[in-house]
């Protein structure tokens, strides 16, 4: 069975064939906590694309409490940092990164969110382009005059309370996309470790190959129908700041599945509210 929604996911072949279509913006998304990922787009990158860093540039300031981090722009800044990647609102962005889309998810999501559909990861990220033989650059892409239109879109973020509503109803149902020690709570990413009560885990990468690909869609049907997951479930997705959690949306996006959103807070926002239940271990 085919993804519902192929236009997700591009081949490297495809990408290619599109390198010199001024209608489309390629994004490099690279990313690391331990070292800043522009230097790696300076060293090396795709013909013609730009470097898009989430923390920094799509993600809205700290609130006074510091806490969450990494909350998705607001509409004005969302539009300005689109222009200033040469994104506008008929621009077909292609993203990229070197784990199988996964911060380059985070793009996709911000995009969906102000009603952007224009949209594919290339799958394998940059080691499957360079694997192929295929030519980097070092040179960074002139700049374009574009005009980026948002449109809020409903039902792609979740908030803190809808989250806790979901808790008390068991609906919709609530996936934490992170590593099997961050669910336990044997990691602690915040001032408490432990999951949502109610959450269903299942590993992010788990719908990718090893070589960053992504798995056929019968596969991945199974993946979540092992959890539970249906035809008609509703879902809200989380992990610790929104980006892996975003990967999983885009993957039952890909599938065909529509009732489905991003926690943005995540376990950032959760992990750091005293006010809201943890479990830890196994549910």
């Amino acid at each position: 069975m085919p993804l519902a929604r192929p236009e997700l996911f591009w081949s490297t072949d495809q990408v290619a064939a599109r390198l010199d279509d001024p209608r489309v913006r390629l994004v490099d998304c690279r990313f690391s906590f331990e070292a800043d990922a522009s230097v790696a787009y300076r060293a090396g990158h795709l013909p013609g694309a730009v470097h898009c860093d989430w923390s920094r540039d799509l993600s809205a300031p700290p609130p006074p409490s510091g806490h969450p981090i990494w909350m998705l722009l607001e509409p004005g800044a969302f539009a300005l940092a689109m222009a200033r990647l040469g994104i506008g609102d008929d621009t077909l962005v292609i993203g990229y990164d070197d784990e199988g889309g996964h911060h380059a998810s985070r793009l996709w999501l911000g995009l969906r969110r102000y009603g952007h559909d224009r949209f594919a990861i290339m799958e394998g990220g940059i080691q499957a382009w360079t694997s192929q033989g295929r030519a980097l650059t070092s040179e960074a892409p002139p700049s374009r005059a574009t005009v980026f239109t948002p449109r809020p879109r409903e039902g792609v973020l979740a908030s803190k309370e809808e989250v806790q509503a979901a808790v008390r109803t068991g609906d919709p149902w609530i996936l934490d996309v992170r590593r099997e020690s961050e669910y336990t709570g044997s990691e602690v990413r915040a001032a408490r470790g432990g999951h949502i009560p109610g959450a269903v885990h299942c590993f992010w990468g788990d719908a990718l190959t090893p070589d960053r690909l992504l798995k056929d869609a019968d596969t991945l049907e199974q993946l979540y129908a092992d959890l539970g997951f249906g035809p008609e479930t509703k879902t809200v997705t989380y992990c610790q700041g929104g980006v892996r959690a975003a990967f999983t949306h885009l993957v039952l996006t890909a599938l065909g599945h529509d009732d489905v959103r991003t926690y943005d807070g995540s376990w950032e926002e959760w992990g750091n509210d005293p006010a809201v239940p943890v479990v830890l271990g196994r549910s």
